[in-house]
Parts: structure tokens; sequence; C-alpha cells
């Protein structure tokens, strides 16, 4: 039996890194301070392997047979991809993967009823590269990526990555080796509607109320609630990155979060934040 260590979620939009002097200089202080806090809790809970849920950015997988799900398999990951280096402003990195625990998640997820697909040549943009640089800027715990899709019709239900966040828990605790130190890191989101209408504008109402909920501990109000329908009115191609908090939720046994940080950063072109959830469990 492993032990699920540490769960959280936060957001990777590029203006973190790429140009976060944009914005103004209290949400810059807001948002480093916070997700510097998460990685200081991220570390604190000393993780052998960190399975991680973003969304694709429709740069890995194919438009004409979209998967859900696809597990990253490789024994090392390389980021960011070669167009997205000046872009991002972060230094080339290596990371571990771990083979093993993506083969069972391939694995014992089909008896959850999913049927991810998997791939070891997975291109990392800010998905993976953001989270990483204040989570693990040694680049020092193995990583496995699950690209999901968030963009191409049609979209998995918020109720199916409750579900698949739910499966992985159970799989990380009955299924993957006694000793193992696993963290679960969902990313993407708050509101944002990237070369849309509403790109240059961020849905403070809704981000909070999302977060409200996150703090609620109550998953299916927050089902009810935060709808594809709702999430793409907030930013259309953006905000249903929020599906993998949602899988956050589920991995963390509809356990409440707690908000680290937020700021409705228009500059950055996202409304950013971070939560944890804290508790004996997790």
């Amino acid at each position: 039996m492993a032990d699920l260590v540490c769960a959280l979620a936060l957001s990777h939009a590029p203006g973190l890194t790429g140009w976060l002097d944009r914005a103004p200089e209290r949400q810059q202080r807001s948002l480093t301070d916070g997700f510097r806090e998460i990685g200081r809790r991220f570390r604190a809970a000393r993780p052998d392997v960190v399975i991680g849920l973003a969304n694709d950015h429709v740069l890995n997988l194919p438009l004409d047979n979209t998967p859900d799900f696809c597990i990253g398999t490789a024994a090392e990951w390389r980021g960011p991809a070669e167009w997205f280096r000046d872009w991002l402003n972060v230094p080339d990195y290596r990371v571990a993967g771990h083979p093993e625990t993506a083969r069972t998640l391939v694995r014992e997820t089909a008896a959850f009823g999913f049927r991810p697909a998997f791939s070891d040549a997975l291109l990392f943009d800010d998905n993976w590269s953001v989270p990483l640089y204040y989570l693990t800027p040694d680049h020092d715990v193995a990583l496995v990526p699950i690209h999901m899709n968030c963009i191409v019709p049609p979209l998995p239900a918020p109720e199916a990555c409750y579900r698949f966040g739910a499966a992985v828990s159970e799989i990380v605790t009955d299924r993957l080796p006694a000793g193992l130190r696993v963290a679960f890191m969902a990313t993407g989101g708050l509101s944002h509607d990237p070369g849309g209408p509403r790109y240059f504008d961020v849905d403070e109402a809704f981000d909070r109320r999302f977060l409200e909920l996150m703090e609620a501990g109550d998953p299916q109000r927050l089902l009810a609630e935060a709808t594809l329908e709702r999430m793409a009115a907030a930013g259309d191609g953006g905000t249903t990155e929020l599906l993998a908090w949602i899988a956050a939720v589920g991995v963390a046994g509809g356990r409440a979060a707690r908000t680290i940080c937020y700021e409705p950063a228009a500059e950055l072109r996202c409304g950013m934040g971070g939560v944890i959830f804290e508790n004996e469990a997790v």
C-alpha cells in the first residue's frame, strides 16, 4: 500500500514565468509568495513521485480521435518543448519519470471503466513547466504526467473527472508498492479565454465561486454548479482546464480544499491561484 502524502491544484498559465512583471506588484507578490508556499508544503510531504493531471493544449493528442486521458510512461521527460522556450522563460530541464506507477495506472484504471491512452513521447509546455518551476525547482521528484482533453469536443464530463480522481486515489493506496510516497498535482485554470473574445478579461466572480465550492468539501454541489457550460461562459477554451481540479477533489476523497492564493490577473491573461487539501489522509 503506497501513501498519498499530498494533493493540490494550481494554475499553470505562462504569464507566471514569462511576463509576470506586467502584473501589478501586489499581484506579483501574492502569486509568487503563494506558489512558493504551495511548493514548500509539497516538498515537506517528501513525495517519491508526483502524479500530475493537466490539459494538453492540443500539443500531443490527435484532433480527430482525442482521448480523455493520456498517461505518460517514459523513464525521463524533458521540457519545455522548443516552441515554448522563449515564451515561458524557464531553463531547460529534465525530470525522471516513473514507468512502474504509470503502467499500473494504465492497467488498473480499466477496472474503473476508463481506457486511457499512453505515451512515452509527450511534449511539455506551460502545463508542467510552470508548476514544476515552483514546486520542484531542482526537478528531483519523479513525474507521471497525465494529459487530459479539456479543449476538443466532446470533453470528459466533470462527474467523469471526479471519478477518475477517485480511481487514481484507490489505485495509489491499494495497488502501488508499500512505502512509496505519492503526491497528486492538478494544473490549469482558473478563468481565461486564450485567443477568444474574453482574452483580456478574467471572470473573477466565477473564480471566487469555484474556490468557495472547492473549500466547501461538498463534491455534489461542486459538480452541480461547475458545469462545462458554466466554465465555457467564464472563458471558452481555457476555463475547462478546471476539470483537473475536480479530479483532485476525487483524489482527496471529496475533502475540502484550502485556498493558498488567488488573483484575477488580467495582465497575465488568467485568473491565477492554487489550493491544497489538508487533513490526516493527504
